[in-house]
């Protein structure tokens, strides 16, 4: 299954969840482009839209190779991989603060004023435009199970096969579409897969909010 952009995921996905619609739900999304995803779901679920920001670990030297994750209140690390490449404890708080100052920065920002949506006692719905790794993915859904909701539900579009067996084993539920194999990247499997920008974001919400309002 190819989709045709986050949209078309984010209905595809809906269908999916069609059994937690009427019931008291909130779609967290993981910023940029699972908030696309997430506007559709909670449109189609009469839900509440908000963010959950989990922010990436590099390693020293490339950024890009996650060796764990952080959610507000949240980390996440990959003992082995944080060993293998001996790195170091200052190097791992001084990435831990940086990045959880970015998150505050993102959720200020995205929210515009608004306050977050409450979650205790809720079906916290997790949705992202899909899953490679997994680490901010588990970050998201322990954020969520750490502010009391009653269930905790995954909702992704595409994953690996690998990274599935470690997210069942953090969510009540897990939602997704297409499991392949080989598995290279997330976007190998939309025609459209333009990045998101953070004013998409912003009106995602303010979209969701006046929706409700």
């Amino acid at each position: 299954m190819i989709f045709a952009d986050r949209i078309d995921a984010g209905e595809r996905l809906a269908k999916g969840l069609a059994h937690l619609a009427g019931s008291d739900c909130v779609v967290l999304a993981i910023p940029r482009g699972g908030v696309i995803v997430g506007e559709v779901i909670a449109r189609e679920l009469g839900a509440p839209l908000d963010v959950v920001v989990p922010r990436k670990i590099g390693a020293p030297g490339n950024p890009e190779l996650a060796i764990g994750a952080v959610a507000p209140g949240i980390r996440v690390l990959d003992p082995r991989m944080v060993g293998a490449l001996g790195v170091t404890d200052r190097y791992l708080e001084r990435e831990i603060a940086e990045q959880e100052a970015e998150i505050e920065r993102r959720q200020r920002a995205y929210r515009g004023g608004r306050p977050p949506q409450p979650v205790e006692g809720r079906v916290a719905i997790v949705v992202d435009d899909g899953v490679a790794t997994g680490s901010t993915a588990v970050a998201a859904l322990r954020w969520a199970r750490a502010r009391g909701a009653e269930r905790v539900v995954l909702a992704v579009p595409v994953a690996p096969p690998q990274s599935l067996e470690r997210l069942r084993a953090e969510a009540d539920e897990v939602v997704v579409l297409e499991t392949p194999q080989p598995f290279l990247a997330v976007g190998e499997w939309y025609r459209d897969f333009d990045q998101t920008t953070d004013e998409q974001v912003v009106s995602a919400l303010a979209r969701s909010a006046g929706s409700r309002a």
